[in-house]
């Protein structure tokens, strides 16, 4: 029987325990695997990675892409399949997740205005969005309290309480849709702006990141 080709193993690049935590387990589990990063806090890293590193895994294609904010070695992974008709997919750990953002741990509303506004906002809008945690009703909460009378939040949070109540997850969600709901990608609305009290974006983010840190999210 043919051996199985043996393929990379791929962390999403935080050095928190609850992202990269078990890779020194895994390597020891299997030797030979390759643990990709982009801070050499990571577990077990055998290859650090920056901004724009490709990387092959089957027949996928890895486009890394350096996020720094949430913490400052950040990497999202973008990852799509020639010859497919499936949309792209990146996985966004503690950068982006559904209606959120990460806090900011080791960086500054300027990183993260870039990594959600200029790298993440600028893939395919169909791209699909799958994060590191899923805060999505708490998230949604909050994007309501910022912007009250936005439909597409209300929409979306009413869909996401259903998956809840049913047991199923509420990731991924696709680039295009958190442009409709997500305050953090909705800086440059007037809304928003309106709300964070705030003309600049990139000061609007800082506001609101701020805001969300101590919002009490109520119990509907």
């Amino acid at each position: 029987m043919r051996k199985p080709r043996r393929l990379p193993s791929l962390t999403l690049c935080s050095p928190r325990r609850d992202h990269a935590g078990g890779n020194e387990k895994l390597v020891k589990m299997e030797s030979g695997l390759r643990v990709y990063g982009g801070d050499s806090r990571v577990g077990a890293l055998t290859q650090k990675v920056s901004h724009l590193t490709s990387l092959k895994v089957g027949s996928l294609n890895v486009k890394c892409l350096c996020t720094p904010c949430h913490t400052s070695g950040h990497i999202c992974y973008y990852v799509t399949k020639p010859n497919s008709s499936e949309p792209p997919a990146v996985f966004t750990g503690d950068t982006l997740f559904v209606a959120g953002c990460g806090k900011f741990f080791e960086g500054t509303p300027e990183e993260m205005y870039r990594a959600l506004i200029e790298i993440l906002g600028s893939l395919d809008p169909q791209t699909r969005v799958y994060c590191g945690h899923e805060y999505t009703i708490n998230n949604l909460k909050f994007a309501r309290h910022v912007e009250p009378d936005n439909v597409s939040i209300r929409e979306k949070l009413a869909w996401a309480k259903a998956k809840y109540d049913s047991g199923e997850p509420t990731i991924p969600s696709t680039i295009a849709e958190e442009f409709t709901y997500n305050p953090f990608m909705r800086v440059r609305e007037k809304t928003v702006q309106q709300h964070a009290g705030e003309t600049d974006p990139i000061r609007a983010m800082g506001a609101i990141r701020k805001e969300k840190d101590n919002f009490r999210v109520p119990k509907d």
